[in-house]
């Protein structure tokens, strides 16, 4: 069984400092990617580069205490891929893509971090824009091999996915054109979002992230902004889901999917 679980940090150092690493040796997941590194590589080095007993492979932006992204794994990869080839969305650490080929199988594990809208109308245009950037990069990606993309990707694509979706329908993360390219990427490549294949109908229970304004922790008023998304045949090993939420580290909580599969 792989175990594979995404989980945005809201900063690595505030993370460890609330128990990530001893819940991370606690369930051992083979992978974990992560979002919202919020550090350097002076920063990790010597004291992030592993976690758990797992070794971390990052992709930073260039920007100090923004962004970045990770992947922790108990497995070496065939080989690493920073950037998606997007100069203004790779300066920002969005992108880091592990590659476990072997003779007969090409296979990657993605972390991504995508664009939030929700500071504006400049920011909501960049989010645009890489969404009109990602989608053909994911269809050629598919066409060479088999992956899963975790990460956060600051859409909830339906009414079920998070608490308030009535009252959300002009905000950023539930915009109508953000929730259509989600559902086109879906359909027209054929990719799975794991989590609801195993869990259709789900709702209090899938959200993944909180705001920190009010009680919405305390009440539950959440939005699943957290994903797994695999190709086909990837998607067809996943076993059970779960959105652990006993403890916080962040202001998400870890999305872990078991995949009956071997690195």
């Amino acid at each position: 069984m792989f175990k594979l679980t995404s989980l945005n940090l809201n900063g690595i150092r505030s993370a460890t400092t609330k128990g990530v690493e001893a819940w991370i040796s606690a369930t051992g997941p083979d992978c974990i990617c992560v979002q919202e590194v919020k550090a350097q590589q002076a920063d990790v080095a010597g004291r992030f580069e592993q976690l758990a007993g797992m070794q971390g492979y990052f992709h930073f932006a260039q920007k100090k205490g923004y962004s970045g992204v990770g992947i922790y794994s108990r497995h070496a990869p065939s080989d690493v891929r920073i950037g998606f080839g997007a100069p203004e969305f790779d300066d920002e650490g969005r992108y880091l893509e592990l590659r476990f080929d072997t003779p007969g199988r090409k296979f990657s594990l993605i972390s991504c971090y995508f664009p939030s809208g929700s500071s504006g109308e400049e920011r909501q245009a960049a989010k645009f824009r890489f969404l009109d950037l990602f989608d053909p990069y994911l269809v050629a990606l598919k066409r060479e091999r088999e992956f899963i993309l975790c990460g956060d990707i600051n859409i909830a694509h339906q009414p079920i996915d998070l608490k308030n979706w009535r009252s959300n329908q002009k905000n950023s993360g539930f915009l109508p054109e953000e929730r259509a390219w989600m559902t086109k990427l879906l359909s027209e490549t054929g990719l799975v979002d794991v989590y609801r294949r195993l869990h259709p109908e789900t709702t209090s229970e899938c959200y993944t992230w909180w705001s920190n304004r009010g009680q919405a922790w305390a009440n539950n008023v959440g939005w699943r902004l957290d994903y797994h998304l695999a190709t086909p045949a990837m998607a067809t090993h996943a076993r059970s889901a779960a959105v652990f939420k006993d403890q916080r580290f962040s202001d998400h909580a870890p999305l872990t999917i078991d995949y009956d599969l071997q690195l």
